[in-house]
C-alpha cells in the first residue's frame, strides 16, 4: 500500500500516527465518564433521572466547549507550526492536551473540569496541522494519498484505546466505585505526554519546510482569503465543516445513547442496569462504531482514487445522511446485535469520511501556507460545529423521556449531510495534483 517508503518516513508516519490517535484518546475520554462524573460532581445520584437529564445537558455543553477550544488552537496552532517547524509543534500540542486531560481527575467542580478540559483543547486542535502537514510533506507523491488516509486509521485506534480504558478501569476495576473510577479513567490522559518526547526523538522536519522556511515570508492568515486561495479555504472549510457536525453530534453522545439504551433492554426483561451492563453496552457500540470507521477510512483511498476527491464526498455525504436517518428515525427493537450494526453504518459513512482530510486539505495550499490553512479549515469549523453537540444535548434534556429526545435531535443531524451534495460544485478536484511548494 505504501511503496518506496525510507525508515524516516515511516517514522514521521509512525510518529503522526501517535500523535492523532492519542489526541482523540484524550479528546474523548470524557465522553465515557460523563455518566458518572457528572452526577459526582454536581451532587446527584448515579443513574436517577435528574443525572440522566444533567448528563445530556452537560455533555453537550462541555463537547460544545471542547469545539471551541479545538478550533482556537488549530488556527492558533496551524501559524505557529508554519513558523517554527511541524514535529516541534508535534511536541508543544501532544504534552498540552495530556496535561489538560490528566488535571481532570482532580476536577472539584463542574467549573475546574471545564478548564481543564478547554487547556486539552487548544492541544488537541493544534496536533491534527502538525501531523498532516508533516505526514503530506515527507511522503512521496505515488503515495501521498495512501499515507494521508492510513494516518486517520489511528483516530479509531484512538476511540478503540478510550473504550477500552474505560471499560477496564469503570467496568471493571472500579465498577463498584463509579463515584471515583472516572477520575482514574482522566489520570491515563498523561500517556500522551511521555509518547510525544519519544515522537520529538524520531523525527526531523521535513526537508520540503526547511527549504521553504529560511525564504518565505511568514504565514498570515488573511491570506487564505486572498483571490489566489480563497476558493481553496472555501473547498477545505465547507466539507470539513458538515462532515465534523455530523461526526461529533452522533459521536459525543454514545455512551449516553448506549446506557439508555442497556436500561431500556434489560428492564424490558425485569433486570436492573447494572454499571457493568452499561459499560458492556457502550464498550460493544463504540466499538460497532470504530471498526466502522477504520474500514470507511480505508475506503477513501480507492474512492478518491477512483472517483476524484468531489465524488468521494458526495457517496460518504449520502452515506452518512442515510445511516443517520435509519439509526436514529425508527424505534428498533432495544437487541445489542441490531444496534451494534446501525452504530457499524454510522462509523462507515460518518467516521470514515475523515480519511479524507489528511490527504485532501493539505492539496490545497502550498508549503508556507499548509498548516495555517488546513488547519484553518479542519479546526475553525468546530465553532459552528459545537452547535451541533449542545443543541442535541439541549433539545434531549428537555424531553420528558432523555433517549427519545436524544433520537429527535439526532434525526434533525441526518440532514446535514445532504447539504454537503448541494455544495459539491464549490469542493475543488484535487486528483491528479502534485503538492504544490
Amino acid at each position: 500500500m505504501l511503496p518506496s517508503l525510507n525508515r524516516h518516513q515511516w517514522a514521521v508516519l509512525f510518529a503522526a500516527w501517535l500523535g492523532w490517535g492519542l489526541d482523540i484518546f484524550d479528546g474523548l475520554l470524557f465522553n465515557f465518564v460523563a455518566p458518572n462524573a457528572v452526577p459526582s460532581l454536581l451532587g446527584i445520584p448515579i443513574g436517577s433521572p435528574e443525572a440522566k437529564v444533567a448528563v445530556l445537558y452537560w455533555t453537550g455543553l462541555i463537547t460544545a466547549l471542547l469545539l471551541v477550544g479545538w478550533a482556537i488552537g488549530g488556527v492558533v496552532f496551524g501559524k505557529l507550526c508554519d513558523r517554527i517547524g511541524r514535529s516541534r509543534t508535534l511536541l508543544i500540542t501532544m504534552v498540552m492536551y495530556s496535561i489538560g486531560t490528566f488535571a481532570c481527575a482532580f476536577a472539584p467542580n463542574m467549573g475546574t473540569l471545564i478548564l481543564f478540559r478547554l487547556v486539552a483543547s487548544l492541544g488537541i486542535g493544534g496536533e491534527w496541522a502538525a501531523g498532516a502537514a508533516m505526514v503530506a510533506e515527507a511522503m512521496p507523491e505515488k503515495a501521498r494519498v495512501q499515507a494521508g488516509a492510513l494516518l486517520y486509521t489511528s483516530a479509531p485506534m484512538g476511540l478503540f484505546l478510550a473504550t477500552g480504558v474505560n471499560s477496564l478501569i469503570a467496568g471493571h476495576w472500579l465498577a463498584s466505585s463509579p463515584e471515583t473510577s472516572w477520575r482514574y479513567v482522566f489520570l491515563s490522559g498523561l500517556l500522551p505526554a511521555l509518547v510525544a518526547f519519544l515522537v520529538r526523538l524520531m523525527v526531523h522536519e521535513p526537508e520540503r519546510w526547511q527549504q521553504v522556511s529560511g525564504t518565505a515570508q511568514p504565514p498570515r492568515l488573511r491570506e487564505l482569503f486572498t483571490p489566489a486561495h480563497r476558493r481553496a479555504t472555501l473547498s477545505g472549510f465547507l466539507t470539513a465543516v458538515l462532515a465534523l457536525i455530523t461526526w461529533w453530534s452522533c459521536n459525543a453522545f454514545i455512551p449516553v445513547v448506549a446506557a439508555g439504551l442497556a436500561s431500556g433492554a434489560t428492564h424490558a426483561v425485569g433486570v436492573r442496569a447494572t454499571q457493568i451492563v452499561v459499560e458492556h453496552w457502550k464498550t460493544t457500540i463504540t466499538s460497532s462504531f470504530n471498526i466502522g470507521g477504520l474500514i470507511g477510512t480505508l475506503l477513501t483511498v480507492p474512492i478518491a482514487t477512483w472517483l476524484g476527491r468531489r465524488w468521494m464526498f458526495g457517496v460518504y455525504f449520502l452515506l452518512s445522511s442515510a445511516s443517520v436517518l435509519l439509526t436514529f428515525g425508527n424505534r428498533f427493537p432495544a437487541d445489542l446485535g441490531t444496534w451494534s450494526w446501525l452504530y457499524f453504518a454510522i462509523g462507515l459513512s460518518v467516521f470514515g469520511i475523515f480519511g479524507s482530510f489528511t490527504f485532501y486539505l493539505p492539496e490545497l495550499f502550498p508549503t508556507r501556507l499548509r498548516a495555517t490553512g488546513s488547519g484553518f479549515c479542519y479546526n475553525f469549523g468546530r465553532l459552528i460545529t459545537a452547535l451541533g453537540p449542545f443543541l442535541v444535548g439541549t433539545i434531549a434534556a428537555r424531553k420528558a423521556d432523555a433517549l427519545d429526545g436524544a433520537f429527535n435531535a439526532l434525526v434533525l443531524v441526518g440532514f446535514v449531510p445532504l447539504i454537503g451534495l448541494l455544495l459539491l460544485p464549490l469542493v475543488i478536484e484535487t486528483r491528479g495534483r502534485v503538492l504544490a511548494d
